[in-house]
């Protein structure tokens, strides 16, 4: 299945057809609008020509940080993605040779593909869960006890971006949120 998260034609194909893209958007979606983050890693195989993380991880940091920041940039904080990034690369390189869906081919169990996920820098408990539950619903990836470890995402509905396949769900997914953000502000 064809990823539609970045409801851009060409980062859309980026992100269905590179591993190392997915999960670079996954790392960008914080505090920027989900579709533009996930256009980021489009925007980097255009301007630095490849995607493969030992190429990231290898690049000179601030050449690479300008690149990222440059307008429109990755992410409202070009820079400091530019550096999470390279740590990104430098993980799956170092961990995983360099081949980033082993991240999820190898793992066994729902348990063991989140722990891989939280252990990658900017990957935090939600992260991970949210980025099992896309791998599950749109990847087909799906080991063993995946819907324990990642709750409600994991869950039908328009829920986060594991949910986003086509402009209707991603309208759904933000008023979700939004509503989310609001139901928390009343309860403070």
């Amino acid at each position: 299945m064809a990823i539609q998260i970045a409801q851009d034609p060409h980062a859309d194909e980026v992100l269905t057809n590179d591993p190392f893209a997915l999960l670079c958007g996954m790392l960008l979606d914080q505090q920027f609008p989900m579709e533009r983050a996930f256009a980021g890693p489009a925007k980097v195989l255009d301007r630095f020509g490849t995607l493969d993380p030992a190429a990231i991880a290898a690049a000179e940091p601030e050449a690479f940080a300008e690149l990222c920041a440059t307008p429109p940039a990755i992410h409202r904080y070009g820079r400091s993605m530019a550096g999470r990034l390279q740590s990104l690369a430098a993980v799956v390189v170092e961990e995983y040779d360099g081949e980033t869906a082993r991240i999820w081919t190898e793992a066994r169990t729902g348990e063991e593909l989140l722990k891989r996920l939280k252990a990658l820098p900017g990957f935090g408990e939600q992260k991970a869960k949210i980025f099992t539950a896309l791998l599950a619903k749109q990847l087909d990836v799906k080991p063993r006890g995946w819907t324990t470890v990642v709750g409600d995402y994991g869950r039908k509905g328009y829920r986060s971006v594991a949910d986003v396949v086509d402009p209707d769900s991603l309208a759904k997914v933000r008023a979700f949120k939004q509503a989310a953000k609001q139901a928390a502000r009343e309860s403070d």
